[in-house]
């Protein structure tokens, strides 16, 4: 018999110091760290972020965040804003996605699939028709989910982060719904 994990999403309304915690050990994890923020040299990827509550609080604004839970445990996070400056194609009504597996015990079973999927359906219900996403080239495990998803390239924007000694380039992805 298939063993099937229990995953659920609940939407942040009211942050509390729990997942404060969970966002700072996502946001400073070493492993983490070269693949969910731009760095512009060595120095950018060895600091640190603090979240506070007032932090969460202020992203709330702008997002719409999307805890995802396994087992009853928090793993991570999916969000999206609609319309933000930094869109590639500047198309009005666009939500910019962003998703984290912080914790290693999420990562590799498929969770990204169905918390992509659930962010997809949570865009579609606000009425908006577009997606756009950057992932950075080297993170061949994202490009690869986010084409299966039907994603597609519409640019790239050359020396945008440090990693491994070298400058790479973000990907910049669509998706019609």
């Amino acid at each position: 018999m298939e063993n099937v994990l229990k995953i659920h999403f609940t939407k942040l309304i009211k942050p509390t110091p729990e997942i404060a915690e969970a966002f700072n050990r996502w946001e400073n994890d070493a492993s983490l760290i070269p693949f969910s923020r731009p760095n512009l040299n060595k120095d950018e990827l060895e600091k640190r972020h603090v979240v506070t509550l007032d932090d969460l609080k202020q992203r709330l604004d702008n997002n719409q965040i999307y805890l995802i839970y396994l087992e009853g445990q928090l793993i991570g996070e999916v969000s999206y804003q609609v319309d933000p400056g930094h869109l590639f194609k500047k198309e009005a009504g666009t939500a910019w996605i962003g998703i984290t597996i912080g914790e290693a015990i999420g990562r590799g079973k498929g969770i990204g699939y169905q918390a992509m999927q659930y962010l997809e359906t949570q865009i579609k219900r606000q009425g908006l028709k577009r997606i756009e996403l950057g992932v950075f080239e080297f993170n061949i495990n994202a490009i690869k989910l986010y084409r299966k998803l039907g994603y597609m390239e519409i640019g790239r924007i050359n020396d945008f982060t440090y990693w491994q000694d070298k400058m790479w380039q973000d990907i910049r992805m669509e998706k019609y719904i």
